[in-house]
């Protein structure tokens, strides 16, 4: 079965909204081949309709030269949106309704690699809530950028994960991989 797998970057202080304005300094060689690694292992893209419009406004008019113009333009898009009429940006799949969860979980049962989600904030926190993401992948920048959307803003409800794997990468970046789990019970009560 395929899984769904959110990759994110992330500052210190869980800020995810313009990575391009505080993300750069910290790329590197190690980040690119983290980055290129969850390219190669999904033959599809979940987004929101936000980071959709965002991505569609601009890779389009990308050509090869720019990395990974290809990939982007060329991999098959899901957008889940109950707003979006009509994707210009080909190959787009639009889900909505009241169903979504059941569409995405039909998805993951498809033959094919995983299903990436890149950006889509909202779309990961209630993909996560619903039990329907499957892994949350974190290249946490040591970085406090003091405002801009948050991943997780106060407006869940207790989500419990677990650490499948960490590691330090060049500029002091953590790459997290966590998986869904059940929240521990408080021995001391």
């Amino acid at each position: 079965m395929r899984k769904i797998v959110a990759g994110l970057f992330i500052s210190l202080d869980g800020v995810v909204e313009e990575p391009g304005e505080w993300h750069f300094p910290y790329f590197s060689d190690d980040m690119g081949e983290v980055v290129d690694s969850q390219m190669a292992a999904s033959d599809t893209m979940l987004l929101g309709r936000r980071t959709y419009q965002d991505f569609a406004d601009y890779w389009p008019n990308q050509t090869s030269d720019e990395e990974p113009a290809d990939y982007m333009n060329g991999v098959q898009k899901v957008v889940v949106s109950n707003t979006l009429e009509k994707a210009e940006w080909e190959p787009t799949t639009i889900i909505s309704g009241d169903d979504v969860n059941a569409q995405l979980n039909a998805l993951k049962a498809q033959p094919g690699k995983d299903i990436s989600i890149t950006g889509s904030p909202t779309l990961v926190r209630t993909l996560l809530r619903d039990g329907v993401l499957d892994e949350l992948r974190l290249l946490v920048h040591p970085i406090v950028v003091g405002k801009g959307e948050r991943l997780f803003d106060g407006s869940a409800e207790s989500t419990g994960l677990k650490l499948l794997s960490s590691r330090t990468i060049a500029n002091d970046v953590l790459y997290l991989v966590y998986a869904p789990a059940p929240i521990p019970e408080n021995e001391d009560e």
